[in-house]
């Protein structure tokens, strides 16, 4: 007698690490993410219009005021204007968290079998994505306002390696900020209150040994300053004393308490 023919074939799990789902999640949620800036007009403008602004007001408003000895001002203000648009353009993690708390996109995915951290990966991958074409369009447009850069390849891949560990550093923080706040309102003034400070009180915009005494010390100590500098040193010789090392130091730290308290705040969330 014939066995009847199952018209269902037997299925089996497929077994994969843990971490290989975790990276198949994120790298899905990285494309949604990256779907909805290419989709979002406001946010491709600012992508192209804020760091260019911000390039052309300093560098003929204020840069004819602005002594920086042998260091022309367009050389010396192209790492501060670098590492401005990185810090701001981080910023928009909070919005990307936000929005998707309050939408109810977070109660759908926690339904799935899929990592708790990798929605918030998504977002800092899919921003840092953004901030890196945003750095290539002001770097261009420094060029053709007079940026003369020495550094050889060597240096490029330093600068570029340190913007992107400052970056995902500033994201992660942005991520934090994205489930403490309450509305889209709190998450554009509180973003811009805690980096406000660091970005004008510091080295981008003119030398810290014009400040006052209180001020100077604050902005020759504080790591927006140190990033700036390692690039500034980088890119067109200017001295770069320690100030190398403090920029890995302040960002790998930041990232090494960001990341696990950002994953934990998400999860008690979720």
């Amino acid at each position: 007698m014939k066995q009847p023919i199952s018209l269902v074939a037997d299925i089996q799990p497929e077994v994969r690490p843990e971490i290989f789902w975790t990276l198949d999640n994120t790298w899905v949620l990285t494309k949604r993410s990256l779907t909805h800036i290419i989709r979002n007009v406001d946010q491709l403008l600012s992508v192209f219009l804020m760091p260019v602004m911000f390039l052309l007001l300093f560098r003929y408003v204020f840069g004819g005021a602005i002594n920086t000895g042998e260091t022309s001002y367009v050389n010396f203000l192209v790492a501060g204007i670098l590492v401005q648009t990185a810090a701001f353009g981080a910023n928009t993690t909070t919005f990307s968290v936000l929005v998707d708390l309050q939408r109810g996109i977070v109660d759908r995915f926690r339904a799935l079998p899929m990592a708790s951290s990798a929605l918030l990966a998504a977002h800092v991958i899919a921003d840092l994505a953004r901030n890196t074409f945003s750095a290539v369009v002001m770097l261009v447009a420094s060029f053709l306002v007079g940026f003369r850069p020495t550094a050889d390849l060597t240096e490029w891949l330093l600068v570029f390696g340190l913007l992107l560990i400052f970056t995902l550093a500033i994201s992660w923080i942005s991520a934090i900020l994205g489930m403490v706040v309450k509305s889209l309102e709190a998450a554009q003034w509180a973003g811009f209150m805690a980096l406000m400070p660091l970005t004008f009180a510091s080295s981008a915009f003119v030398p810290t040994d014009s400040m006052p005494l209180v001020l100077r010390v604050f902005a020759e100590n504080q790591p927006i300053t140190h990033v700036i500098e390692a690039m500034r040193a980088w890119m067109v010789g200017t001295p770069i004393g320690n100030h190398g090392w403090l920029a890995l130091l302040w960002c790998v730290g930041i990232l090494a308490i960001a990341m696990p308290v950002a994953t934990w705040m998400f999860r008690r969330r979720v």
